[in-house]
């Protein structure tokens, strides 16, 4: 098999899967509070506490995922060409 078959494959490969996560679950955990909905602060005796509401993902420790608001964003602009 030839290098850029290889890629090419293993590229389309990785797409794949990537759609098959996006359908199956299309919120993935919140990269800036790790899930979590809020920072984690510490007061002032070292211990920790809650912090403020994280504002990427309002407080719920999901996001929607890249390629789902890539799709949601292409089905709204057809519907909406379409009718």
């Amino acid at each position: 098999m030839t290098p850029a078959l290889l890629a090419i494959t293993l590229t389309i490969g990785i797409t794949l899967c990537y759609v098959a996560v996006c359908t199956a679950s299309p919120f993935g955990t919140c990269r800036k509070c790790s899930g979590w909905g809020f920072a984690m602060t510490t007061d002032r005796k070292g211990r920790l506490k809650r912090g403020k509401d994280c504002r990427r993902c309002h407080a719920t420790g999901k996001r929607i995922r890249t390629g789902r608001w890539l799709y949601n964003r292409w089905a709204r602009t057809y519907r909406a060409g379409t009718q």
